[in-house]
């Protein structure tokens, strides 16, 4: 069951204004950061950082020792899937999609990096299954329908 507070998130991201569908991506990203409260948000703002400086060996262990130590913590499996992603360790990175979505299946974050993931691996029709499961949570993402159609034409 979702929360009444989460479910109407969710619904302002079909909203036709567009200030709406952000103020509500806006919520669900920052509650997902703070899942874990100030700490464990200043974690993974603290990976982020080191990954942008090149760190990614410290970024990944800092986000292991965040998943070892609070492996409810939906956010530390994205961020560390965006790490593998960016390494080009696609298999790795669809496990972590795969754990976040167990935990918080409208997790357009995680189905969108899901179907880069299968998209980088030439499994292009789980690549558009991905984006259209993220489409289903946010139907206004441009991103997501521009990669289903480019999937669709490498798979013809």
């Amino acid at each position: 069951m979702i929360e009444p507070d989460i479910a109407k998130l969710l619904d302002d991201l079909k909203a036709d204004h567009e200030a709406t569908r952000q103020a509500a991506t806006e919520a669900l990203w920052r509650r997902w950061y703070t899942q874990k409260g100030a700490y464990g948000a200043q974690l993974l703002v603290r990976s982020q950082t080191l990954l942008e400086a090149g760190h990614t060996a410290a970024a990944e262990a800092l986000l292991n020792e965040l998943i070892r130590d609070q492996p409810d913590f939906a956010e530390a499996w994205n961020r560390r899937a965006v790490l593998y992603y960016l390494q080009e360790r696609y298999w790795d990175a669809i496990a972590d999609c795969d754990r976040v979505l167990a935990m918080i299946p409208y997790h357009f974050g995680a189905l969108h990096g899901l179907g880069l993931c299968h998209a980088a691996l030439a499994n292009y029709t789980d690549a558009i299954h991905a984006f259209r499961r993220a489409l289903a949570v946010q139907p206004y993402a441009i991103i997501n329908q521009r990669l289903i159609l480019e999937c669709t034409a490498k798979l013809s």
